[in-house]
This record gives C-alpha cells, sequence and structure tokens, in this order.
C-alpha cells in the first residue's frame, strides 16, 4: 500500500496499424482516480479549529481501511512529520486519545497557546508493510486571545458599543462574560460578542474586560473614560465670612467634571457682569457671591453664600474736664 491521499495513474496505450494506409494512431486513456486510497481515508470535523487560548480543544475524525487489515499502531502528528505527539515533550502531559482501532481518531489537546498553531494530521499503522495511511490535509488549528475594543472616552448620556475580539471565528458557540474593574457585569452574559451601554453614566466608566463562559482566559482591560459637565459646584468659605471693613475673604469654588473645569466666574446676586475669575475669588464687600464652573461639556452654578463687612471699631480718648473728681472718657465707635 503506497502513503498517499490521492493518486492517479494515467495509461497510455498506442497501437499503430502497419496493414492499413495510412497508419492511423490509436490513443487510449485509462483513468484511475484514487486507484491507491480505495477502502483507505481519514476524515475530518471541523477541519479548521479556532479556540481560545488556555481551552481545551476536541479534534474529531474517523479513518477507513480495506477489511483484511489490522490495526496495529494510530497516533497524531504535527504538520507534514510522522513523530508520534503523544512522545513529544511539548505535547505528552497535555494530549489524550479519545478514539480507538476501529473508526474514531478524536484527541483532546488541553491548555493550547499560540505555539500549538499548526496542522495535526491523524496517521495509522496496520499489520501490512505498505499498510500505513496519514490523513492529509489534516486539522488546521488557529489559537486566539480576546480583545475589547472600546472607545477611549464617551460622553455622558450617550450610547457605547464594547466589542470582546478575537482574531478568528470560535469554533464552539461561546457564551460572553464582562467584568468591570474585574467584577463580573453578571446581567450581561450573551451569545453576541458585543456589550451595549445606553445613556451612559459616571458610574460606568472603568476598566472593561471579557471572557467566555466556562473558561478561565480573560482578556486583558481597557479603560472606558466617561466625559461629564461640571455637577456639585459649591463655594467654601474661609472664617465665619465676617469681616473687618478693610480685610478681605477668600472664596473657593469646587465642582465635580471629567476634564476638570478650568474656568470659572464669580457673580454677586443681584448684578449680572460677573465679578471675578478663577477657582479662587477675594470678597471685599457685603453680599452673597456664587461661582459658575465650566468644561467643554457644559456649566452649572453653585448656591449663594453670604459675605458680612463689619466697620471698625475706633476709640477716641476725649479729655472733658473732671466731674465729680472724675475724667470722662467718651468712646466712638465708627461704622
Amino acid at each position: 500500500m503506497l502513503e498517499c491521499c490521492n493518486c492517479c495513474v494515467v495509461v497510455v496505450a498506442m497501437v499503430m496499424s502497419v496493414r492499413m494506409a495510412p497508419p492511423l494512431p490509436v490513443i487510449f486513456l485509462l483513468m484511475i482516480h484514487n486507484v491507491f486510497s480505495e477502502g483507505w481515508g481519514v476524515s475530518y470535523s471541523p477541519s479548521h479549529i479556532c479556540a481560545l487560548k488556555t481551552s481545551s480543544v476536541i479534534m474529531s475524525c474517523t479513518y477507513t481501511y480495506p477489511t483484511g487489515y489490522k490495526i496495529e499502531k494510530v497516533f497524531w502528528t504535527k504538520k507534514s512529520r510522522s513523530l508520534d505527539l503523544s512522545k513529544d515533550p511539548e505535547y505528552s502531559q497535555r494530549l489524550q486519545y479519545l478514539g480507538d482501532k476501529q473508526q474514531n481518531c478524536a484527541i483532546r489537546l488541553s491548555h493550547v497557546t499560540q505555539n500549538d498553531q499548526h496542522m495535526y494530521c491523524f496517521r495509522f499503522i496496520t499489520n501490512e508493510t505498505k499498510g500505513k495511511w496519514t490523513g492529509k490535509p489534516g486539522v488546521t488549528l488557529t489559537v486566539t486571545d480576546l480583545q475589547v475594543e472600546a472607545p477611549e472616552r464617551v460622553t455622558e448620556g450617550h450610547n457605547v458599543r464594547l466589542t470582546c475580539k478575537s482574531s478568528c471565528t470560535l469554533t464552539d458557540r461561546a457564551t460572553f462574560i464582562w467584568y468591570r474593574n474585574s467584577q463580573p457585569l453578571t446581567e450581561r452574559r450573551d451569545r453576541n460578542n458585543q456589550l451595549l451601554l445606553q445613556s451612559v453614566r459616571r458610574e460606568d466608566a472603568g476598566r472593561y474586560s471579557c471572557a467566555l463562559h466556562g473558561h478561565t482566559y480573560i482578556s486583558p482591560a481597557a479603560q472606558l473614560t466617561v466625559t461629564y459637565p461640571p455637577r456639585n459646584v459649591s463655594v467654601s468659605i474661609t472664617g465665619s465670612g465676617v469681616i473687618v471693613e478693610g480685610d478681605s475673604v477668600t472664596l473657593i469654588c469646587s465642582s465635580d467634571s471629567n476634564p476638570p473645569a478650568l474656568n470659572f466666574s464669580w457673580f454677586k446676586e443681584n448684578q449680572s457682569s460677573a465679578v471675578g475669575s478663577g477657582q479662587s475669588f477675594s470678597a471685599l464687600q457685603s453680599g452673597r457671591f456664587y461661582c459658575e464652573a465650566h468644561n467643554q461639556h457644559g456649566s452649572q452654578r453653585s448656591d449663594a453664600v453670604t459675605v458680612t463687612v463689619k466697620g471698625r471699631l475706633v476709640i477716641l480718648y476725649i479729655s472733658a474736664g473732671v466731674v465729680l473728681g472724675a475724667a470722662v472718657i467718651i468712646t466712638m465707635m465708627i461704622w
């Protein structure tokens, strides 16, 4: 038995008649297809496998051979080499033969990595010297990891779609699981490899990763940043807010926004125009003041705070003579 999968023999016979004039060549073409493969063969299903990194893969196949032969040895090889993978240190601890010496030739390869990306072929040897067969082409194994594809940033209130991508279409129907900041989003488990976040909130910001249900491998995380206008704008005041005329009090404007607010305006109630700018403001007059914080997504104003300026106490000592033997001191308070 020759070791081949598909063989074709062409027999050409030419008969020349010397009794006929003129002599005419007669050509016989005999096409014999798969003459050496009749009764011999290996069938793989599927012939291409896309597997997730660190997962286990089952390569299924069946084989046939003519009656009268006895199977003595079965094994899998890599590429065109005839080395038994079960004797290869790189595979021996990860390879399990699931088949038999009849028709089933399936194997399981566990904890696959990118280094396992090859074509694998099943080979069997019978009791006859030429009764050997390698099923070519074999099973092509591609190993993929997972990557989260997401926009770097999204504005609050908008929708965003994240995709769990692989370098090939996974052979097994997969259920995807999503994580935010390493915590599973248990409500998001779908056969679809996309995660849709609608009307995004600030709380949706974080590091997103994906995985397949039943597998330990988790993709590297992708950061999703949510931008939003200033919120919770407030004014803090140093001291009590009561100062003496001629002094000042510092007001500080704070806000929660992304990106941080860089522009601040200060207003005094009942005045239409701003009285100051910057994150801090020195108030010299009595009144109610508030700030307004701005970024590229919007603005918000704070509640007003009250600043009270009191007059300075001035004591004048005036000699007004002596009354009943005592000096009279007049105290004047000037406001």
